[in-house]
């Protein structure tokens, strides 16, 4: 199976060939899978080297022109470096663009803390009017991709993961998905952790929910959900815990809740190991969530 960031490579590369009005700025990240589409569309496939201000520079100039701007790189060096050209020059001037990130929260933990990320998405909270997608599998970054290409002159972000789940899910437009009802409570599981909190929540009485688009939160879902089980809700997100907790909140303003946010941490793992290892050290792993999530109910209601 290819990973989400070949599956954009393969995808944008085509849609260059259809769309005139789809542009791409590199910052040299990825720049060898775009090079046979440079060499059909030198105008529209644009590597402006290590320079990530310039990055996000040029593409809100590009959608200044009526262009759909595509920039891409490493998501600390996409939201976090450049972040006041982001809020200028598309918030400011009023423009749209699709951001797409590689590396995610730890997915190159060879590169060291300089390439991980896991405040972009909080980041971008700061933020208004940003779409934010968070696919779990290649096919559901190929489908959020399309969406994002042709949506308009919106404000998209794109959050690519080497992590995936073994299998897709439809992710027809923004909202939540019910995978599994229960009555004890309900979790959300994001983008790539799905696989996880479903293996962590297995034969606990609890309703899952999926999200692959988390910006706009969908409020009726939840409030929905939580209709019908116990008012406590698990956040499980692959980017700083608790990113959606706000959110949550908002969506049950008037229901008497609890909010768990399990994401990860805020401390700084320096010993780089593995993806694997960074998922446990946050407690991300199946055994880890669910010793977690159970705490975080009564165990009368937990358990069947």
């Amino acid at each position: 199976m290819d990973t989400m960031r070949e599956r954009f490579i393969s995808v944008t590369s085509r849609l260059l060939d259809e769309d005139p009005r789809l542009a791409v700025v590199l910052a040299e990240v990825t720049m060898d899978g775009f090079r046979p589409a440079q060499r059909r569309h030198p105008d529209r496939v644009i590597n402006v080297g290590i320079r990530e201000q310039l990055l996000v520079g040029v593409g809100g100039g590009l959608a200044l022109t009526g262009l759909r701007p595509v920039l891409h790189t490493f998501a600390s060096f996409l939201v976090e470096r450049p972040f006041e050209q982001v809020k200028l020059d598309f918030g400011h001037q009023g423009t749209g663009g699709v951001l797409v990130s590689a590396s995610a929260s730890y997915d190159w933990p060879a590169g060291g803390f300089t390439h991980m990320a896991p405040g972009d998405v909080a980041l971008l909270d700061t933020l208004d009017g940003w779409t934010v997608h968070v696919p779990g599998h290649p096919d559901e970054a190929e489908a959020l991709l399309r969406h994002a290409y042709a949506a308009g002159d919106d404000k998209v972000y794109v959050r690519l993961s080497q992590q995936s789940n073994a299998a897709a899910r439809p992710v027809h437009g923004p909202g939540l998905r019910t995978v599994r009802e229960g009555r004890a409570g309900v979790v959300v599981a994001v983008g790539p952790l799905l696989d996880n909190v479903l293996a962590a929540t297995e034969g606990l009485d609890l309703t899952v929910l999926y999200a692959a688009t988390v910006r706009p939160f969908d409020d009726a879902a939840l409030r929905e959900a939580v209709g019908r089980a116990a008012p406590a809700v698990v956040l499980v997100e692959p980017y700083l815990a608790g990113t959606s907790a706000a959110a949550a909140g908002g969506a049950l303003a008037d229901v008497p809740h609890r909010v768990l946010g399990l994401g990860v941490g805020r401390a700084e793992l320096r010993r780089y190991g593995t993806m694997e290892e960074h998922t446990a050290a946050h407690g991300l792993d199946p055994h880890a969530l669910r010793e977690r999530i159970s705490g975080f109910l009564t165990p009368a209601a937990a358990a069947r």
